[in-house]
């Protein structure tokens, strides 16, 4: 966990616009940034505990080295942001989105990303340890290197992500949508040797 030097308790920033701002070593306790909105805000070395970023929209945001403690992410969205390293704890995801961005090294354990919408994250090395996904979406992710034992993909839409690295005996990947050459990649990592004729 990030050391912090300054610690920042029970504000309200609703609706605050936070665009080109830069925060370094902040300990947030109970931060409300419910509709926040802004682009180029920068979060590094923070920790955030009980924050609310319900329906907050972040563009071409940094949240560097981060650890969110039971924060909620209802309904947030997160547009070609950058959160390598970041650490998310008992946090809620419901309807949240993520678009674009760079996530490795991300720690996700035990989410639950249900009703979570990932497009075209980057997400390297994230641990991904089993996360809860089923019926979610997790379309076009670089998941090479990332920890998916246990994880629940049952449903989960799955296409044009990369499936390299899943264990098939230890990620759950019923009726998940995916598309033929990710079927090769799972059948090969099956050990089976797939043949058109």
């Amino acid at each position: 966990m990030p050391s912090t030097t300054t610690v920042i308790r029970g504000e309200d920033w609703y609706a605050r616009d936070l665009s080109g701002q830069e925060f370094r070593n902040v300990e947030f306790l109970d931060l409300d940034l419910t509709e926040a909105f802004g682009v180029g805000a920068v979060f590094e070395d923070c920790v955030f505990r009980n924050a609310k970023l319900n329906a907050s929209v972040h563009t071409d945001a940094a949240f560097v080295n981060c650890t969110f403690h039971r924060s909620n992410f209802f309904d947030v969205r997160f547009e070609r942001c950058k959160l390598v390293g970041s650490r998310f704890d008992g946090c809620t995801w419901d309807i949240a989105k993520v678009e674009g961005g760079n996530w490795s090294f991300v720690g996700l354990p035990g989410a639950d990303l249900r009703s979570a919408t990932f497009t075209g994250v980057r997400l390297r090395e994230a641990d991904l340890t089993g996360v809860r996904a089923v019926g979610g979406t997790l379309r076009d992710c670089d998941l090479a290197g990332a920890s998916l034992h246990r994880a629940d993909l049952t449903g989960c839409d799955l296409r044009g992500s990369d499936l390299t690295g899943i264990d098939p005996a230890t990620v759950t990947l019923d009726r998940a949508i995916i598309t033929l050459p990710q079927a090769v990649t799972i059948v090969e990592a099956m050990g089976l040797d797939l043949r058109v004729e």
